[in-house]
């Protein structure tokens, strides 16, 4: 641990205690939470409030990191063994406890039970495990996959399963990237359906595992896919709503072109020739519809959500990441598999190439387009994906007044406003980035009303100053307000 980040104050994966409480359920709490998440550290002897280094005495701190290590080994089950070494820190020595990512999950408290006793950490915090959220660490602790588990009460016929299989090669032909790949589209029969764990076989019959539910629409889990377009940059005011449901791969198509219906169409001249393109790339559009419906989870039972604002196009997908991942890892091309049957069928179908590609690919085509690299939010409870639009009729107008300008015989106007123009767009730039972060703020604030400042900047990568000015002028606006009293204040969104 080094001063530079201590002065960083407490993160996702760090947590600093003053002294060591007489409890020690008021830090095992965390203890549990980081090893069912990415693991992390307890700092004892700093101040979480001021980051003060206080430190212990020499002469007994031998006996409270024992203490440590007892109380960590008896609260917790399975059993949770931590790193405990001392550093010294101008003049003073503290106790760093790390706790690596477990693999047995999910961990708990022994005193409070699996029911009452799994935490988890959310933007910072140590927060009760919710039931869908104990289920999946289930999951990852038994290294099963929820959509290869048995859907129970859903009965199919070989008639069901022939018509799968039919719907699955069609769209692996629909999908196909060229003539060669449609003729050597192989058909898909029910033991590629078993090995893959969208059947399971008993006794000789094929029954139905989750991922046959889902990729079919049918078995009670209501997984849709919901779509939205919003007046301005909030959703204050619905302009459209759709709620798309049956097969998978409908659900995908639908939401697609929902996008598509729903944002600027314009024209660029390549060679002697008039090109339609979307603001967004469709390519792009289309692969973050599929990597939320392959990648969510579907323990959750939220819907993924695909949103439609003035200033972009936002795509929230349920569910924490895997274990193992995240947000810098996706961006790199790392994959970790939350739904190992859907991504064989849709690997099979043509909806997604080479596990792991998707993101990278995602960021070059929206790059390419010349939009700025998409945002990356959350993780914790679910993760949602912007990318902030262009719009392309503009854009083309401002090519086109230049182009004028620069035909123009006065010189020295067309520098002079050209000038203008440069430091209007840099204003226009600065605007822009500050709109996406009080947008990002609003909605870190609708899910967490109640938390600090301090919170909304760890959980949003900002500086406690800038958090602060975008408070300051959400509040000018009126659109944000304090409610409630000085010992338990919330903030409320107006508009």
């Amino acid at each position: 641990m080094t001063i530079e980040e201590i002065l960083a104050g407490e993160s996702k994966n760090v947590e600093f205690k003053e002294s060591i409480p007489d409890r020690s359920i008021k830090y095992m709490k965390s203890v549990v939470a980081f090893a069912n998440g990415m693991g992390g550290k307890i700092i004892f002897g700093i101040a979480d409030k001021t980051r003060e280094v206080i430190g212990f005495d020499n002469e007994d701190v031998f006996k409270k990191m024992d203490a440590i290590a007892n109380a960590v080994s008896d609260s917790c089950e399975p059993a949770i063994i931590p790193d405990i070494t001392l550093q010294t820190i101008n003049g003073k020595t503290i106790i760093v406890v790390e706790i690596s990512e477990g693999r047995q999950r999910p961990y708990y408290i022994k005193a409070l039970g699996r029911e009452s006793g799994v935490y988890v950490r959310v933007a910072g915090t140590t927060r009760l495990a919710d039931e869908y959220m104990v289920k999946e660490l289930l999951f990852e602790g038994s290294n099963r996959y929820f959509d290869q588990a048995l859907c129970t009460g859903l009965n199919i016929s070989d008639k069901d399963i022939d018509a799968l299989c039919k719907a699955m090669k069609e769209q692996a032909i629909k999908n196909a990237h060229n003539e060669e790949q449609k003729k050597t589209t192989r058909d898909v029969g029910r033991q590629q359906l078993r090995s893959w764990g969208i059947l399971i076989q008993r006794d000789g019959k094929d029954y139905p595992s989750n991922a046959y539910a889902i990729l079919t629409g049918y078995g009670g889990l209501h997984n849709a896919i919901q779509c939205g377009v919003f007046k301005g940059t909030t959703k204050a005011v619905f302009v459209d709503r759709r709620e798309y449901t049956g097969p998978l791969w409908e659900q995908i198509e639908e939401a697609f072109q929902f996008v598509l219906r729903n944002i600027h169409l314009g024209a660029t001249i390549v060679g002697i020739y008039r090109q339609d393109i979307y603001e967004i790339p469709p390519d792009a559009i289309r692969e973050l519809i599929i990597n939320a419906a392959v990648h969510r989870s579907y323990l959750d039972h939220g819907m993924i959500q695909v949103a439609v604002y003035d200033n972009r196009l936002e795509i929230t997908s349920p569910g924490k990441l895997p274990m193992g991942q995240t947000l810098e890892r996706m961006k790199e091309g790392y994959s970790k598999i939350r739904n190992e049957a859907l991504a064989h069928a849709f690997s099979y179908m043509n909806l997604i190439e080479h596990w792991g590609s998707g993101i990278p690919r995602i960021i070059d085509k929206v790059k390419a387009a010349g939009l700025q690299e998409p945002e990356f939010i959350g993780g914790d409870v679910d993760l949602r994906i912007n990318i902030y639009r262009s719009y392309v009729d503009a854009k083309n107008g401002e090519n086109d007044a230049k182009n004028g300008e620069n035909d123009a015989k006065n010189g020295e106007n067309d520098a002079k406003n050209e000038g203008n123009d440069a430091k209007s767009g840099s204003n226009d730039a600065k605007k822009q980035k500050e709109l996406r972060q009080e947008e990002s703020l609003l909605h870190v604030i609708k899910d967490n009303p109640c938390e600090t400042q301090a919170y909304y900047a760890a959980q949003l990568g900002l500086s406690k100053r800038t958090i602060s000015r975008l408070f300051v002028s959400l509040r000018e606006k009126g659109i944000l307000v304090q409610r409630g009293t000085s010992r338990k204040a919330h903030w409320e969104i107006i508009k």
